[in-house]
């Protein structure tokens, strides 16, 4: 079942349920894939997104929103904080299992191995490398950091 599959029988699910919250979510990101779909249409002549693409809708919409919650929470605002943390949850259960730390470090030192890095300037094919086999997998920011530090 593709990605997109799973979104549409979930949305049905939350109609049939009656569940608010669950279906405000779901359908914010069908309209946000459904944007990026006609963004695409124009720059790369696609028709549909990909599940990849997909996953990269999904990875910016969970950042929107964890930034959105710490700016709520620094404003006291704990009600708008706990709304953004449950979309969250919701677009969260779409995206793969993310790697925990040492899963992480086992994978930069995979790629900087198999890539034969050694120095500050390979951090772009690292990170490159990183991004295409593990896309929605890791946080990278915290990949770039470990990068650097392994390669300093």
């Amino acid at each position: 079942m593709s990605l997109r599959d799973k979104i549409s029988s979930e949305l049905k699910t939350a109609m049939k349920a009656r569940d608010a919250t669950r279906l405000a979510t779901l359908r914010l990101i069908n309209a946000a894939i459904k944007d990026r779909e006609i963004a695409a249409r124009g720059e790369q002549n696609v028709s549909e997104l990909s599940d990849a693409d997909l996953v990269a809708v999904l990875t910016r919409m969970v950042k929107q929103r964890r930034d959105s919650a710490r700016a709520y929470e620094e404003a006291a605002r704990l009600d708008l904080a706990e709304k953004e943390t449950a979309e969250i949850a919701v677009i969260e259960s779409f995206l793969p299992r993310q790697l925990n730390d040492d899963e992480m470090k086992a994978a930069i030192d995979t790629v900087i191995a198999e890539l034969g890095a050694s120095s500050v300037r390979d951090i772009g094919a690292v990170m490159g490398a990183l991004k295409t086999r593990y896309a929605g997998q890791m946080d990278f920011g915290k990949a770039g950091a470990g990068v650097k530090a392994r390669l300093a």
